[in-house]
Protein backbone atom coordinates (compact mmCIF):
# COMPACT_ATOMS: atom_id res chain seq x y z
CA UNK A 1 0.00 0.00 0.00
CA UNK A 2 1.37 3.68 -1.27
CA UNK A 3 1.70 5.89 1.70
CA UNK A 4 -0.91 8.80 1.44
CA UNK A 5 0.53 12.00 0.06
CA UNK A 6 1.26 13.70 3.17
CA UNK A 7 3.58 11.00 4.84
CA UNK A 8 4.95 10.90 1.55
CA UNK A 9 5.84 14.94 1.91
CA UNK A 10 6.98 14.36 5.22
CA UNK A 11 8.84 11.86 4.37
CA UNK A 12 10.86 13.88 1.71
CA UNK A 13 11.30 16.48 4.25
CA UNK A 14 12.69 14.09 6.65
CA UNK A 15 15.46 12.04 4.49
CA UNK A 16 17.17 14.20 2.30
CA UNK A 17 21.06 12.98 2.73
CA UNK A 18 24.53 13.70 1.66
CA UNK A 19 23.93 12.01 -1.08
CA UNK A 20 21.14 10.59 -1.28
CA UNK A 21 17.07 11.34 -1.60
CA UNK A 22 14.22 9.42 -1.29
CA UNK A 23 12.12 9.62 -4.29
CA UNK A 24 8.42 9.21 -3.43
CA UNK A 25 7.25 8.54 -6.83
CA UNK A 26 9.13 5.27 -6.78
CA UNK A 27 7.30 4.31 -3.90
CA UNK A 28 8.43 2.14 -1.04
CA UNK A 29 12.16 0.82 -1.89
CA UNK A 30 11.55 -2.40 0.54
CA UNK A 31 8.15 -4.04 1.83
CA UNK A 32 9.64 -3.84 5.18
CA UNK A 33 12.03 -3.00 8.25
CA UNK A 34 12.54 -6.41 10.63
CA UNK A 35 14.94 -5.50 13.28
CA UNK A 36 16.96 -7.66 15.74
CA UNK A 37 19.23 -5.94 18.27
CA UNK A 38 20.08 -3.94 21.50
CA UNK A 39 19.15 -0.70 22.93
CA UNK A 40 20.25 1.75 19.30
CA UNK A 41 17.35 0.02 17.47
CA UNK A 42 14.89 -0.79 20.50
CA UNK A 43 11.86 1.26 20.66
CA UNK A 44 10.55 -0.37 23.89
CA UNK A 45 10.23 -3.99 24.34
CA UNK A 46 11.94 -3.69 27.26
CA UNK A 47 8.96 -1.45 28.84
CA UNK A 48 7.31 -4.63 30.50
CA UNK A 49 10.13 -6.14 31.40
CA UNK A 50 11.13 -6.55 34.79
CA UNK A 51 14.84 -4.82 34.38
CA UNK A 52 16.23 -1.74 35.09
CA UNK A 53 17.17 -1.11 31.29
CA UNK A 54 14.49 1.23 30.33
CA UNK A 55 13.62 4.31 28.80
CA UNK A 56 10.26 5.01 28.80
CA UNK A 57 10.61 7.98 31.16
CA UNK A 58 11.27 11.45 31.01
CA UNK A 59 13.84 12.78 29.82
CA UNK A 60 14.45 10.34 27.35
CA UNK A 61 11.61 11.07 24.41
CA UNK A 62 11.79 14.74 24.92
CA UNK A 63 11.95 15.98 21.58
CA UNK A 64 9.60 13.11 20.09
CA UNK A 65 6.14 13.28 19.27
CA UNK A 66 4.29 14.66 21.97
CA UNK A 67 7.39 14.53 23.70
CA UNK A 68 6.77 11.02 24.97
CA UNK A 69 8.84 8.44 26.48
CA UNK A 70 8.33 5.87 24.62
CA UNK A 71 11.05 3.34 25.54
CA UNK A 72 13.41 4.80 22.82
CA UNK A 73 16.87 5.35 24.50
CA UNK A 74 17.18 8.45 22.41
CA UNK A 75 15.35 12.55 22.98
CA UNK A 76 13.92 12.06 19.76
CA UNK A 77 14.05 9.13 17.16
CA UNK A 78 16.13 6.30 16.68
CA UNK A 79 18.08 4.61 13.91
CA UNK A 80 15.31 2.36 12.67
CA UNK A 81 13.01 4.61 12.67
CA UNK A 82 15.14 7.12 9.95
CA UNK A 83 15.93 3.88 8.14
CA UNK A 84 12.22 3.25 7.74
CA UNK A 85 11.69 6.87 6.52
CA UNK A 86 14.32 7.13 4.64
CA UNK A 87 13.17 3.82 2.56
CA UNK A 88 9.59 5.15 2.20
CA UNK A 89 8.04 2.56 4.57
CA UNK A 90 6.57 4.92 7.27
CA UNK A 91 7.59 7.06 10.01
CA UNK A 92 7.81 5.00 12.55
CA UNK A 93 9.24 1.31 13.19
CA UNK A 94 7.08 -0.09 16.60
CA UNK A 95 8.15 -2.48 18.92
CA UNK A 96 6.93 -5.64 18.35
CA UNK A 97 5.98 -5.71 22.13
CA UNK A 98 3.23 -3.76 24.41
CA UNK A 99 2.46 -2.47 21.36
CA UNK A 100 -1.39 -2.66 19.28
CA UNK A 101 -0.14 -3.78 16.23
CA UNK A 102 -2.66 -3.23 12.99
CA UNK A 103 -2.31 -5.63 9.82
CA UNK A 104 -0.55 -2.62 8.36
CA UNK A 105 2.25 -2.29 11.07
CA UNK A 106 2.42 -5.86 11.04
CA UNK A 107 2.88 -6.19 7.03
CA UNK A 108 5.70 -2.99 6.96
CA UNK A 109 7.98 -4.15 9.93
CA UNK A 110 8.51 -4.14 13.53
CA UNK A 111 11.75 -4.41 15.71
CA UNK A 112 12.49 -7.08 18.39
CA UNK A 113 15.26 -5.11 19.45
CA UNK A 114 16.11 -5.66 23.51
CA UNK A 115 18.17 -2.45 25.11
CA UNK A 116 21.47 -4.11 26.37
CA UNK A 117 20.96 -7.55 24.96
CA UNK A 118 23.95 -9.30 22.55
CA UNK A 119 25.90 -12.06 20.85
CA UNK A 120 26.85 -13.57 24.18
CA UNK A 121 24.29 -15.91 25.73
CA UNK A 122 25.49 -14.20 28.88
CA UNK A 123 24.95 -10.51 28.48
CA UNK A 124 21.12 -10.93 28.23
CA UNK A 125 21.20 -13.05 31.45
CA UNK A 126 22.90 -10.59 33.56
CA UNK A 127 20.08 -7.39 33.02
CA UNK A 128 17.33 -9.68 32.40
CA UNK A 129 15.96 -8.90 29.10
CA UNK A 130 15.38 -10.42 25.68
CA UNK A 131 18.13 -12.88 24.53
CA UNK A 132 18.64 -12.45 20.50
CA UNK A 133 17.43 -16.46 20.21
CA UNK A 134 14.15 -14.98 22.11
CA UNK A 135 13.94 -12.48 19.32
CA UNK A 136 13.90 -15.09 17.02
CA UNK A 137 10.92 -16.78 18.50
CA UNK A 138 9.32 -13.79 18.80
CA UNK A 139 9.61 -13.10 14.85
CA UNK A 140 8.38 -16.84 14.26
CA UNK A 141 5.15 -15.81 16.65
CA UNK A 142 5.27 -12.30 13.81
CA UNK A 143 5.46 -14.26 10.95
CA UNK A 144 2.39 -16.11 11.63
CA UNK A 145 0.42 -13.10 12.48
CA UNK A 146 1.51 -11.77 9.39
CA UNK A 147 0.35 -15.19 7.24
CA UNK A 148 -2.92 -15.24 9.37
CA UNK A 149 -3.57 -11.12 8.50
CA UNK A 150 -2.29 -10.82 4.92
CA UNK A 151 -2.18 -14.59 3.59
CA UNK A 152 0.77 -17.19 3.34
CA UNK A 153 1.84 -15.83 -0.18
CA UNK A 154 1.50 -12.23 0.77
CA UNK A 155 3.16 -12.99 3.78
CA UNK A 156 6.13 -14.42 2.02
CA UNK A 157 6.61 -11.40 -0.62
CA UNK A 158 6.70 -8.86 2.22
CA UNK A 159 9.16 -10.71 3.85
CA UNK A 160 11.15 -11.73 1.02
CA UNK A 161 11.09 -8.10 0.42
CA UNK A 162 11.86 -6.74 3.38
CA UNK A 163 15.08 -5.21 4.82
CA UNK A 164 16.36 -6.69 7.69
CA UNK A 165 18.69 -4.82 10.48
CA UNK A 166 20.93 -6.81 13.04
CA UNK A 167 22.51 -4.35 15.72
CA UNK A 168 24.31 -5.95 18.43
CA UNK A 169 27.57 -6.62 20.21
CA UNK A 170 28.25 -2.89 22.01
CA UNK A 171 26.74 -4.11 25.30
CA UNK A 172 28.76 -7.87 24.84
CA UNK A 173 32.03 -5.99 25.10
CA UNK A 174 31.30 -2.79 26.94
CA UNK A 175 29.27 -4.31 29.84
CA UNK A 176 29.36 -8.24 30.21
CA UNK A 177 33.72 -8.30 28.92
CA UNK A 178 34.99 -4.63 30.52
CA UNK A 179 32.39 -3.85 33.14
CA UNK A 180 31.54 -7.52 34.76
CA UNK A 181 34.07 -9.69 36.09
CA UNK A 182 32.19 -12.63 34.01
CA UNK A 183 33.92 -13.17 31.33
CA UNK A 184 37.19 -11.18 31.33
CA UNK A 185 38.30 -13.82 33.58
CA UNK A 186 37.79 -16.77 31.08
CA UNK A 187 38.72 -15.03 27.59
CA UNK A 188 41.42 -12.90 26.49
CA UNK A 189 39.91 -9.69 24.33
CA UNK A 190 40.38 -12.26 20.83
CA UNK A 191 39.05 -14.83 21.95
CA UNK A 192 35.68 -13.26 23.57
CA UNK A 193 35.83 -11.79 20.10
CA UNK A 194 35.71 -15.22 18.78
CA UNK A 195 32.98 -16.06 20.87
CA UNK A 196 30.86 -12.96 19.87
CA UNK A 197 31.35 -13.16 15.83
CA UNK A 198 30.24 -17.11 16.37
CA UNK A 199 27.27 -16.11 17.81
CA UNK A 200 26.96 -13.41 15.39
CA UNK A 201 27.28 -16.01 12.62
CA UNK A 202 24.63 -18.33 14.00
CA UNK A 203 22.27 -15.71 14.45
CA UNK A 204 22.49 -14.45 10.80
CA UNK A 205 22.22 -17.97 9.60
CA UNK A 206 18.88 -18.44 11.69
CA UNK A 207 17.73 -15.12 10.22
CA UNK A 208 18.59 -16.66 6.33
CA UNK A 209 16.84 -19.46 7.06
CA UNK A 210 13.59 -17.77 8.00
CA UNK A 211 13.38 -15.90 3.88
CA UNK A 212 15.52 -12.99 4.40
CA UNK A 213 16.51 -11.68 1.77
CA UNK A 214 19.25 -8.86 2.32
CA UNK A 215 20.46 -8.15 5.85
CA UNK A 216 22.09 -4.88 7.09
CA UNK A 217 24.64 -6.10 9.76
CA UNK A 218 25.64 -3.20 12.15
CA UNK A 219 29.14 -3.04 13.18
CA UNK A 220 30.34 -2.00 16.23
CA UNK A 221 31.01 1.74 16.81
CA UNK A 222 34.40 3.10 19.17
CA UNK A 223 33.07 1.44 22.41
CA UNK A 224 35.84 3.44 24.77
CA UNK A 225 34.90 6.82 23.44
CA UNK A 226 31.29 6.58 24.27
CA UNK A 227 30.97 8.76 27.46
CA UNK A 228 30.36 6.27 30.13
CA UNK A 229 33.36 4.04 28.94
CA UNK A 230 35.50 7.29 29.42
CA UNK A 231 34.40 7.23 32.80
CA UNK A 232 34.74 3.83 33.60
CA UNK A 233 37.95 3.39 31.75
CA UNK A 234 39.50 6.72 30.63
CA UNK A 235 41.61 7.83 34.05
CA UNK A 236 40.87 11.07 35.36
CA UNK A 237 40.93 13.06 32.36
CA UNK A 238 38.34 10.46 30.53
CA UNK A 239 39.99 9.76 27.90
CA UNK A 240 39.03 7.23 25.34
CA UNK A 241 39.68 3.88 26.75
CA UNK A 242 42.07 1.52 24.09
CA UNK A 243 41.44 -1.81 24.48
CA UNK A 244 37.81 -1.20 24.26
CA UNK A 245 38.06 0.58 21.23
CA UNK A 246 41.33 -1.93 20.24
CA UNK A 247 37.97 -4.86 21.14
CA UNK A 248 35.32 -3.12 18.72
CA UNK A 249 38.03 -2.66 15.74
CA UNK A 250 39.03 -6.60 16.20
CA UNK A 251 35.25 -7.35 16.20
CA UNK A 252 34.88 -5.67 12.80
CA UNK A 253 37.44 -7.16 11.46
CA UNK A 254 36.35 -10.76 12.36
CA UNK A 255 32.63 -10.13 11.62
CA UNK A 256 33.92 -8.74 8.33
CA UNK A 257 35.26 -11.81 7.51
CA UNK A 258 33.22 -14.00 8.22
CA UNK A 259 30.18 -11.87 6.35
CA UNK A 260 32.21 -12.36 3.34
CA UNK A 261 32.83 -16.06 3.93
CA UNK A 262 28.56 -16.44 3.99
CA UNK A 263 28.18 -14.40 0.80
CA UNK A 264 30.62 -16.15 -0.71
CA UNK A 265 28.91 -19.49 0.28
CA UNK A 266 26.41 -20.85 -2.68
CA UNK A 267 24.64 -22.72 -0.03
CA UNK A 268 23.95 -19.24 1.79
CA UNK A 269 20.69 -17.59 -0.12
CA UNK A 270 21.20 -14.19 1.98
CA UNK A 271 23.06 -10.81 0.98
CA UNK A 272 24.68 -9.71 3.90
CA UNK A 273 26.19 -6.26 4.48
CA UNK A 274 28.13 -4.31 6.92
CA UNK A 275 27.44 -1.28 7.83
CA UNK A 276 30.58 0.60 9.03
CA UNK A 277 29.83 3.08 12.15
CA UNK A 278 32.99 3.42 13.74
CA UNK A 279 34.40 5.74 11.36
CA UNK A 280 31.28 8.27 11.42
CA UNK A 281 30.84 8.34 15.18
CA UNK A 282 34.21 8.21 15.34
CA UNK A 283 34.31 11.69 13.66
CA UNK A 284 31.49 12.81 15.21
CA UNK A 285 33.34 12.70 18.51
CA UNK A 286 36.93 13.68 17.06
CA UNK A 287 35.85 16.46 14.80
CA UNK A 288 32.09 17.39 16.55
CA UNK A 289 32.42 20.90 15.16
CA UNK A 290 32.49 20.10 11.76
CA UNK A 291 29.42 19.40 12.61
CA UNK A 292 28.51 21.97 14.52
CA UNK A 293 28.35 19.69 18.29
CA UNK A 294 30.16 20.98 21.15
CA UNK A 295 29.84 18.73 23.77
CA UNK A 296 31.66 15.11 22.33
CA UNK A 297 32.57 13.34 25.27
CA UNK A 298 29.62 13.80 27.85
CA UNK A 299 25.98 13.17 27.64
CA UNK A 300 22.93 15.62 27.92
CA UNK A 301 21.49 14.01 31.07
CA UNK A 302 22.51 15.00 34.46
CA UNK A 303 26.43 15.45 34.43
CA UNK A 304 26.77 13.58 31.31
CA UNK A 305 29.42 10.85 33.00
CA UNK A 306 27.72 7.88 33.72
CA UNK A 307 23.96 8.65 33.69
CA UNK A 308 21.71 6.09 31.69
CA UNK A 309 18.38 4.50 31.81
CA UNK A 310 17.44 4.28 35.09
CA UNK A 311 19.80 6.99 36.53
CA UNK A 312 18.69 9.33 33.50
CA UNK A 313 15.82 9.83 35.18
CA UNK A 314 13.73 13.73 35.02
CA UNK A 315 12.85 13.31 38.82
CA UNK A 316 16.90 13.53 39.81
CA UNK A 317 18.57 14.97 37.44
CA UNK A 318 18.43 17.95 34.10
CA UNK A 319 19.32 17.82 30.64
CA UNK A 320 21.56 20.30 29.01
CA UNK A 321 20.17 23.45 27.29
CA UNK A 322 20.67 22.12 24.02
CA UNK A 323 20.13 18.79 23.20
CA UNK A 324 21.44 19.87 19.10
CA UNK A 325 24.91 20.67 20.47
CA UNK A 326 25.63 17.09 22.08
CA UNK A 327 26.65 14.00 20.29
CA UNK A 328 25.16 11.58 22.95
CA UNK A 329 21.97 12.31 24.91
CA UNK A 330 22.68 9.89 27.89
CA UNK A 331 26.27 8.54 28.53
CA UNK A 332 25.75 5.56 26.24
CA UNK A 333 22.73 6.80 23.59
CA UNK A 334 23.57 9.17 20.37
CA UNK A 335 20.89 12.45 20.26
CA UNK A 336 18.51 12.16 17.39
CA UNK A 337 20.75 14.59 15.72
CA UNK A 338 23.91 12.73 16.08
CA UNK A 339 21.84 9.65 14.53
CA UNK A 340 20.63 10.98 11.57
CA UNK A 341 24.41 11.60 11.00
CA UNK A 342 25.16 8.38 11.20
CA UNK A 343 22.32 6.90 9.38
CA UNK A 344 22.98 9.71 6.18
CA UNK A 345 26.01 7.69 6.15
CA UNK A 346 24.44 4.58 5.95
CA UNK A 347 22.33 5.45 2.93
CA UNK A 348 25.56 7.06 1.49
CA UNK A 349 27.17 4.40 1.30
CA UNK A 350 25.62 1.00 1.47
CA UNK A 351 21.30 1.69 0.94
CA UNK A 352 21.87 0.76 -3.08
CA UNK A 353 22.99 -2.90 -2.12
CA UNK A 354 20.19 -3.15 0.19
CA UNK A 355 17.60 -2.34 -1.96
Amino acid sequence: MAPPPLLLLLLLLATTCHGYQYDPSRGPLVTAVIVFGDSIVDPGNNNGLATLIKANHPPYGKDFINHEATGRYSNGLIPTDLIAQGLGVKQLLPAYLGVDLSPEDLATGVSFASGATGFDPLTPVVVSVISLEQQLAYYDEYRGRLAAAAGEEEAARIIGGALFVVCAGTDDVANTYFTTPFRSAEYDIPSYVELLVSGAEAFLRNVSARGAAKIGFVGMPPVGCVPSQRTLGGGLRRECEPRRNQAAQLYNARIQDMIGGLNADPGFPTLVVFLDIYRVLDDLMEHGDRYGFTETTKGCCGTGTIEVTGLCDARFVSVCDDVTRHVFFDSYHPTERAYRIIVNDIFDNYIQVLT
